[in-house]
């Protein structure tokens, strides 16, 4: 029996980003390969059917006027560079005439911008690009932002840039193919470990914190030098010059944080790179993480990511790896 196909669309807007539109739509073309029937279609849009000039410059043929493409199961607003300069009144009213018809809606890096602004992020949980979260919280108040990879919350799709829509993707192909079929795709695009919707951006500390804090990065980056054997928070202060008060005083105004618990979820973060990525035996991540004994570092870990670290790994590792059927060209 032949699978439902989903028909999706892309608009894309001036100066959007070419990395996350491919890495949205590559995933579909290679879940059509490997289940042998075309369950995706895509089509590449902007409201007059010109093409779109992306951030590098490139342009993608063919597009198609959005009111050609038919019945839609999703669009994803496809947003980059200056997003605010070019989201104007007809991208806002075209999308609030497809939230008026239902239709689902989702946004790649800056694209959630598009949504925000047409009051269709509202009362629900979204992401966007770390360099935008600031702003967008700021701005609009009403939505639920997160600094997550991704963010499914009922009918609307929103992700970071880069490479987190080709997670999403292959989130959305397990949920409507299988794992089995996620795990063929992600073998044929050489991705050691899926990042899930619990995953969060990594926003470097100078976005945080703005480049004129170089005591408080000077601190974060002797902590990063030092995580298989933690330093104490006098031997911190001894070592960049600044008093244990001038610490906690920095910490807590810019990171909203003790130094202490920055330090573990340095740690912590660092751990769970080792468990999903390498083969590291459990009790070897404890101690290159600078964790006392196992059970602490279970403690930690679960107080951290809802789950000990060896229930973490058989969950990545207890995934399907059926052998390919066949050649998949990549």
């Amino acid at each position: 029996m032949a699978l439902p196909r989903i028909k999706f669309a892309f608009l894309t807007l001036p100066r959007y980003s070419m990395i996350a539109l491919s890495n949205a739509v590559e995933p579909l073309r290679m879940a059509n390969i490997v289940t042998g029937e075309p369950v995706y279609d895509w089509s590449i849009v902007s409201l007059d059917g010109e093409p779109a000039r992306a951030s590098n410059g490139l342009q993608l043929s063919p597009t198609i006027p959005l009111e050609q493409a038919g019945k839609l199961d999703i669009v994803f607003v496809c947003g980059g560079v200056d997003v605010q300069e070019v989201v104007t009144p007809k991208i806002l009213s075209a999308l609030r005439r497809l939230a008026e018809r239902r239709v689902p809606l989702g946004a790649l890096c800056t694209g959630g911008f598009a949504l925000a602004k047409a009051g269709l992020l509202d009362r629900y949980r979204a992401t966007i690009h770390w360099e935008n979260l600031s702003a967008l919280r700021e701005d609009f108040p009403r939505i639920n932002l997160s600094d997550q990879l991704f963010s499914i919350d009922r009918d609307r799709f929103t992700c970071s840039g880069g490479v987190a829509p080709l997670d999403m993707m292959l989130h959305l192909v397990e949920e409507k193919l299988g794992a089995r079929v996620s795990q063929l795709i992600s073998e044929q695009f050489i991705i050691e470990r899926v990042r899930s919707g619990r995953d969060r951006q990594y926003v470097p500390l100078r976005a945080q914190i703005g480049v004129g804090h170089e005591s408080l990065i000077k601190v974060a980056r002797l902590m990063e030098e030092n995580i298989e054997k933690p330093l104490s928070l006098d031997e911190i202060a001894s070592a960049t010059g600044l008093s244990r008060r001038q610490i906690e005083r920095l910490f807590k105004r810019h990171l909203d944080c003790v130094p202490k618990r920055y330090y573990l979820q340095m740690r912590l973060r660092r751990a769970r790179e080792l468990l999903l990525q390498t083969s590291m035996p459990i009790i070897d991540i404890t101690t290159a993480c600078g964790f006392q004994s196992p059970p602490h570092f279970s403690r930690c870990y679960r107080a951290q990511y809802g789950c000990p670290p060896s229930t973490e790994r058989q969950r990545h590792q207890g995934k399907p790896t059926a052998a390919l059927l066949g050649t998949v060209p990549v």
